[in-house]
Formats: structure tokens, sequence, C-alpha cells
């Protein structure tokens, strides 16, 4: 089976609470809890997950809070596809977040708005309206 070249991607947070009440409210969702099966993860890693289906178009991916791993300041921008990207990014503004960059056309490609998440980290929304 053939995939796309990213197959999995990792937001890092401090505040899990705050950090999936975050996303969960930006893309209406639930998000899954990642723990081993009867107890919790080993290293105080925690894990939730965004829903995703392994035979689905894109990918799947988690928030993750991990000692030593600090939230903000990264260089990697995570890209979530919307039907309107300005609807999540003024989610996100509602729910804790900032609008870093509002939607803008890219051309034959879409449109994107950047917002920063409530731990700091900027995550990308595209949408081709």
């Amino acid at each position: 089976m053939e995939r796309n070249v990213v197959g999995w991607f990792e937001i890092y947070v401090d505040d899990m609470k705050r950090a999936r009440a975050f996303y969960e409210a930006v893309f209406e969702t639930k998000l899954d809890n990642l723990a081993p099966e009867g107890g919790e993860a080993p290293g105080g890693l925690e894990m939730w997950a965004f829903t995703g289906d392994p035979n689905a178009g894109g990918v799947a991916g988690s928030i993750v809070r991990m000692e030593g791993c600090k939230a903000g300041g990264n260089s990697t921008i995570v890209y979530f596809s919307c039907a309107d990207c300005a609807v999540e990014a003024a989610r996100a503004a509602a729910n804790g977040g900032r609008i870093f960059k509002d939607k803008f056309s890219i051309g034959q490609y879409g449109h994107i708005a950047l917002v920063e998440d409530t731990e700091g980290n900027i995550i990308g929304l595209h949408s081709m309206n």
C-alpha cells in the first residue's frame, strides 16, 4: 500500500487538560487516550490521538505530554485540513489560542491560516475554500 511521506505527527504540550480542551473545541472532535490497556504509559508519557482511519486520506497523530519535551518554540508546522480554515482559526482564538496569521490565499492550492495553540505551538489550517 502506498502512503504519504508523513505517517504520524505529535504536538508536544505542557498542560494536557488545557491542550485537549483546545483541540477538541477547535476541531469539534474527541481525542482518544493512547494509554496502554489497563494502565498508564511509562515515563510520564501521556498521549491523546486525533481519531484516524489508516485507510483514509491524510495523516493521524496526537498531542503528547512527556517529561523533558517542552511545548512551543518548534520549527515544524502541522497543517490540519478544514472546509474553511477561517472557521477553525476563529475557534482557536475563542478557545485560548490566538490567530498568528489570518486566512490568506496560496493560489491554486487554496487557503491557509496559522494559529498558536494554548501551549505556544504554531499549527496550520488548510482549506480549498
